[in-house]
């Protein structure tokens, strides 16, 4: 297997098993197992447990970055494009629940390292939100109150639903951040 292939490999075991039980509970030896590699390889590739949750978790917040921005990119509308980023939110977690407790879970908050990670990528979301909220009469530090607000929002409704089931929240989130915005504009 090539290194390349090798490192993605091991990048898919370690989220799998950091998703399943946290970063603090996973082991190398565990992603190793996981991997059917040895730890010795699984060190040829990272140094530490700390490096490869930085580079999974950096994946990770890339792909939804990706997603997003792609889903907002077909829409042809401001609702639309609201009602596909949502969407597109929900479903990265929705589809693998390992991703939402990687970004969110105990792990990504116990580092400094982490949480730097994190932030940037909350930062990184909600600049992109604000720019896409077309409400003239908000200054650019409302929008993002508004877009970091949004993002949370978010976070918490898709924790809800992994936590406890149910039906897809994609539609009522986004029906409840539209219609904000939509209040939000008229004030």
């Amino acid at each position: 297997m090539e290194a390349s292939q090798r490192r993605r490999q091991l990048l898919d075991a370690a989220l799998t098993q950091f998703g399943e039980l946290g970063y603090t509970a996973t082991s190398m030896n565990d992603i190793a197992l996981s991997a059917g590699v040895t730890k010795p390889v699984l060190y040829q590739h990272f140094e530490s447990k700390k490096d490869l949750f930085l580079e999974v978790l950096t994946d990770t917040a890339n792909e939804l970055v990706a997603k997003t921005t792609e889903a907002v990119d077909a829409a042809t509308s401001g609702r639309l494009e609201l009602e596909s980023a949502v969407h597109a939110y929900v479903d990265f977690f929705g589809a693998e629940p390992g991703r939402f407790r990687v970004m969110y879970g105990e792990g990504a908050r116990s580092d400094p390292d982490f949480v730097e990670a994190v932030h940037n990528v909350e930062v990184s979301m909600a600049s992109f939100t604000a720019e896409h909220i077309a409400i003239e009469s908000l200054s650019t530090d409302e929008r993002l109150i508004i877009a970091r607000a949004i993002t949370g929002a978010l976070e918490n409704g898709v924790r809800r639903w992994l936590e406890h089931g149910g039906e897809h929240p994609g539609a009522l989130l986004s029906t409840l951040v539209w219609r904000g915005l939509r209040g939000a504009g008229s004030s």
